[in-house]
């Protein structure tokens, strides 16, 4: 039987570890075949791991120190968090956990840190610094669109730009708005909600209010970007995949002196016409290797929505990829048997 234990300082902090119902501890046992037990000699408190593994032994006690660490930075260890930990530690990543805990973005109106909360989101945001012209690529519920808004909204705060602008192609409406009701911002809404959604929670209904009427922020499908020079600006363009070749390089070219233009899109959700290319997927290929423009990818396990979105996500990969396969075995069977046909018709 090999035995570790982790010290805490506290009952609360042991509890905290252990989860609401010795969730967390149970998790870690199922993961992992061991077994997680509260120690209280009188002197110290911990958590003991105990199994007849060691290398499981040492692998759930190193997930443990990793939600030690996290722990001090949020209020409680959710079950999406847990799942990444064992998952980092399992692939032997769990070093790179480390480097998430202690970076702020900004802080919510109602006191809620704003952080990144996997590596990948962390990588993310170190782009969005180091870089002019950013792509964030990947599924849903990868954070891309608010971790963006979050960036622009310190940007603004920091007086490093004087304006958010955020744009999204309306391509339900074929950015044709004339037939909704109200004005150009009452028509626009439907689409950009989920922009809305996250400066609110980051600035508050006044503040946003505010800085609407002064133009300081500025909402706008795609298509009202065009023939604009966008100076002193931080540009959001999210929901990318749907814009056209022609409509990506006109917003890229839009681009002023300091600013700068974080682009999302998710390539497996396009919503263009069938037979219509994305101009999210070309630009990456076409200028993606020019210094001060990056391109980020997020995967399944960047996913911090319910753990089930991660399942669904894969789910629907391997679901895809089995349909091409297909595609691809009747393509050949077909050529094949047509070559065989054709041959017969000499002869």
């Amino acid at each position: 039987m090999v035995e570790k234990t982790l010290k805490t300082e506290t009952a609360e902090e042991t509890a905290k570890l252990f989860g609401s119902f010795d969730f967390n501890a149970r998790m870690i046992e199922k993961a992992w075949g061991v077994s997680v037990k509260n120690r209280s000699d009188g002197e110290a408190d911990g958590i003991t791991v105990s199994g007849n593994d060691p290398q499981s032994v040492e692998r759930a006690h190193k997930a443990l120190e990793c939600l030690q660490q996290l722990a001090l930075y949020s209020e409680e260890i959710q079950e999406q968090t847990l799942r990444y930990v064992i998952d980092m530690v399992t692939d032997g990543r769990e070093a790179e956990l480390l480097n998430i805990s202690d970076d702020c973005i900004c802080i919510t109106t109602k006191g809620r840190p704003i952080k990144a909360r996997t590596v990948g989101q962390k990588y993310y945001v170190d782009a969005i610094r180091k870089n002019t012209i950013i792509f964030g690529i990947g599924p849903a519920g990868t954070g891309k669109t608010y971790l963006a808004v979050a960036m622009a909204v310190k940007a603004l705060r920091d007086k490093q730009v004087s304006r958010i602008i955020l744009t999204r192609p309306a391509i339900e409406a074929g950015e044709k708005l004339g037939f909704l009701p109200g004005d150009l911002q009452s028509k626009i809404d439907p689409y950009l909600r989920p922009l809305y959604d996250a400066l609110f929670e980051l600035m508050g209904a006044e503040t946003y209010q505010k800085y609407m009427e002064k133009q300081i922020i500025e909402i706008a499908p795609l298509a009202y970007m065009r023939g604009r020079t966008l100076d002193d600006s931080f540009i959001i363009f999210d929901e990318a995949q749907n814009a056209t070749p022609e409509q990506m390089k006109m917003f890229l070219t839009r681009l002023g002196n300091n600013s700068k233009a974080i682009i999302t899109g998710d390539l497996t959700q396009t919503d263009l016409p069938s037979g219509q290319k994305s101009g999210l997927s070309a630009a990456v290929r076409i200028i993606s290797g020019i210094e001060g423009i990056t391109v980020h990818y997020f995967t399944d396990k960047d996913v911090v929505r319910h753990h089930l979105v991660q399942k669904i996500i894969l789910a629907y990969d391997k679901y895809e990829k089995e349909t091409r396969a297909r595609a691809e075995k009747e393509r050949a069977e077909s050529q094949k048997k047509f070559k065989y046909q054709k041959n017969g018709e000499r002869k």
